[in-house]
């Protein structure tokens, strides 16, 4: 069911998925299977006089994608940025013979993935133990803000307050006492990210597994697990110390210096890693004195006497322009940046050369433009194979593979089940 029977074969060419989730986590991670070739079928809820249907993120705008005559169509650019290389299924799964359907679809899947809170699929007779007795190779993943055990299993979680409540925004922001303190969230939903991608690598284990012993197993991923995961070195510093480390800015709190910097017409990222990245910087910068000196001649000193080195450092880098600075730290192999907004970064040359958007053919649209998968793969490389489909789109064919024929099909749609044909 390919809609390109040309394309090449992805490395997850064969695989099937059902995919039950919606808004970030769970279609990030749908989303990076279906770039490496799986099917995914994406089931949305019919449209109602209640609800507009579909997946929330499709009207989350604006902004949302202009049709040829420059108007709004209902496809929020949110949506548009998660949701390519799927298919789109409308089925109401609150009612019986919705159930019945995604029994049948589930029956001819590999994969199932769903974020719905805990308790809800087994309301729906869809939970991971009736699936799994039905189709015993099916690998089934839930995602949940907290996971399927423990005092807070039935709260909802959203990416904000798991940022909070994981203690990633204890340590992101500037410190209380400078202008600007307090605690920030970062500007991009980490938590539903890489709840995503966690999510990706165990169904990618699981099906690894499943190939070996002919069993699938359920996969239980919760976003404050991967939160307090992602922590990393933060949370090792922790476990160490039994010090909550606190926020520092733009600093790094093991490296100096390692930071922003004012500049003459701007600001610049100085990312001295190592002690000879420093006695070059210092050469740059001309004071090669501060790498001689004890106190800053070694990183652990360095980041002991921050409060002494980081004002020197400051003075001077007021004193040229970001460009300067860039050519000759750039030349000096000590490494620094830019600190671009989002019209720089796809400008950027180096982006452009590594084909970091792409443009795909879009129902309502001549040119929609996404972001494409950094993933490169040498012997079967990622494919943007379609756009992100419309609201049931895919309904008629995808439920005549299981042999809804049209007048089941008429049915269905006559009951609310399934969502009505593309005008």
């Amino acid at each position: 069911m390919n809609p390109d029977p040309n394309a090449a074969p992805g490395a997850l060419d064969g695989v099937r998925v059902l995919d039950l989730s919606r808004v970030l986590a769970g279609p990030w991670c749908t989303q990076t299977l279906a770039d490496l070739g799986a099917e995914v079928i994406k089931i949305e809820r019919p449209p109602s006089a209640t609800h507009p249907g579909g997946d929330d993120t499709r009207g989350w705008g604006p902004p949302f994608l202009e049709d040829r005559s420059g108007h709004d169509t209902a496809e929020a650019a949110y949506y548009l940025g998660v949701n390519r290389n799927k298919r789109s299924v409308t089925i109401d799964i609150a009612r019986p013979e919705g159930q019945a359907l995604i029994l049948q679809l589930a029956d001819t899947c590999d994969v199932l993935v769903e974020n719905y809170k805990v308790g809800d699929m087994a309301r729906y007779g869809l939970d991971a133990a009736a699936l799994r007795a039905r189709c015993p190779r099916l690998v089934y993943c839930s995602i949940t803000g907290y996971g399927q055990t423990g005092p807070y299993r039935e709260r909802a979680g959203y990416d904000y307050a798991i940022q909070g409540l994981g203690g990633l925004m204890s340590v992101t922001g500037e410190r209380d006492e400078l202008p600007g303190g307090g605690p920030q969230k970062v500007g991009v939903a980490v938590a539903d990210l890489f709840t995503g991608m966690y999510a990706t690598v165990a169904i990618l284990a699981a099906l690894r597994h499943r190939d070996a012993t002919g069993v699938g197993q359920v996969i239980d991923m919760a976003l404050l697990d991967t939160q307090v995961a992602m922590l990393a070195n933060l949370g090792a510093d922790y476990l160490v110390t039994r010090k909550p480390p606190g926020r520092v800015g733009n600093a790094h709190r093991n490296i100096v210096p390692y930071q922003v910097f004012e500049v003459a017409d701007g600001h610049l990222i100085l990312a001295v890693g190592n002690d000879g990245q420093f006695e070059r910087f210092c050469g740059v910068a001309g004071c090669p004195e501060l790498a001689r000196d004890e106190r800053f001649a070694r990183n652990a000193s360095r980041v002991r006497h921050r409060d002494v080195l980081v004002p020197l450092l400051a003075a001077r880098m007021r004193q040229r322009t970001r460009a300067d600075w860039l050519a000759a730290l750039e030349a000096a192999t000590v490494p620094c940046g830019p600190i671009n907004d989002l019209a720089e970064v796809f400008a950027d040359p180096q982006v452009r050369a590594r084909g970091m958007t792409e443009r795909v053919p879009h129902p309502l649209s001549d040119t929609l433009e996404l972001v494409a998968s950094p993933m490169r793969l040498s012997a079967t490389p990622v494919q943007l194979r379609h756009a992100p489909p419309l609201l049931g789109q895919d309904s008629a064919e995808v439920l005549a593979a299981i042999g809804v024929g049209p007048a089941e099909l008429a049915r269905l749609r006559a009951l609310g089940v399934v969502g009505p044909a593309l005008a």
